[in-house]
């Protein structure tokens, strides 16, 4: 496993080979991290790449053309070392492609590649699936960036803020049913005043929050000032907020999802899960999302 770093003259960014992981952003004028620094005391990861699944199955397994394969929770590729294939000072790709190993679990061919591009004070994050197999190839892609919160100990979590660029005063949200550890259909209000919500202590005691219908394309975190220090912009259909439930960890989530946790009621194949995406043989897919370090 590889560091590699990226930097401008605002932030320097670091990315680890092991599932071409983005593992620090720091603002460089006041040396501010701004990324979860993987202690395994809350979670072992900073910001892992969610493929070929996003969240949970039933009995962590799945159906395709009749038969059952194992898949644990937000797939494989995270696990794995991805190969540097272009490098400058402000930018880098990686890629990972199918094994022996994956096909046993996952029998699909495919090429996964992960870019990231430094500008200014954003860091653009690429993703390109292609289907490199002789069939259809189905999966879901996301991102699980976990931010500080609070931002270089100044203050509590309860003093932070969860914004949304929405003109509604509420956001619709979905939880997880901990009995199936899968999505139940029931929604609840996220109240906003101005866009603002502010942390509580329990908030993520029930996990993650699962946002769906492309209700918003950017979310931000905000200190005690409300001001954004964070902000992530997306066209995903749906996203995540988590943080450890019951932990008081201190960061949170911002997740944009192209997949989701399958639902309670859902008994179907690999093929017919909600969210989905789905590429025919030579196909690509390119898509990713933007983090924005406020000024």
């Amino acid at each position: 496993m590889a560091n590699y770093i990226l930097e401008n003259e605002i932030l320097k960014v670091t990315i680890r080979s092991q599932g071409a992981e983005l593992i620090s952003i720091m603002k460089k004028e006041t040396a501010t991290e701004y990324l979860w620094c993987a202690d395994k005391k809350y979670w072992e990861w900073t910001s892992p790449i969610l493929f070929p699944l996003v969240g949970g199955l039933r009995d962590k397994q799945y159906t395709y053309e009749g038969k059952t394969y194992p898949m644990m929770q937000h797939g494989f590729a995270r696990d794995y070392e991805h190969e540097e294939t272009e490098q400058s000072e402000t930018q880098i790709w990686f890629a990972f492609s199918d094994t022996e190993e994956t096909q046993k679990i996952y029998p699909f061919a495919f090429k996964l590649e992960i870019g990231y591009v430094l500008e200014g004070n954003n860091i653009q994050v690429k993703w390109r699936v292609t289907n490199t197999d002789n069939k259809t190839l189905y999966f879901s892609i996301g991102a699980h960036p976990a931010f500080m919160c609070p931002l270089n100990g100044n203050g509590v979590q309860t003093d932070y803020y969860l914004g949304f660029e929405t003109d509604k005063d509420e956001l619709q949200y979905k939880l997880i049913d901990l009995s199936c550890n899968l999505i139940a259909d029931k929604e609840y209000p996220l109240p906003l005043e101005n866009g603002l919500y502010q942390l509580t202590k329990d908030r993520f005691d029930l996990d993650a929050l699962v946002i769906e219908e492309k209700q918003t394309g950017k979310m931000w975190l905000a200190g005690p000032d409300k001001k954004p220090y964070v902000t992530v912009t997306f066209d995903t259909p749906l996203f995540g907020i988590w943080s450890p439930a019951k932990k008081d960890a201190p960061f949170v989530c911002i997740e944009p999802w192209y997949g989701r946790s399958d639902g309670c009621e859902f008994y179907g194949s690999w093929e017919e899960r909600k969210y989905g995406n789905q590429l025919e043989p030579k196909e690509v897919f390119e898509r990713g999302y933007l983090i924005t370090i406020n000024e």
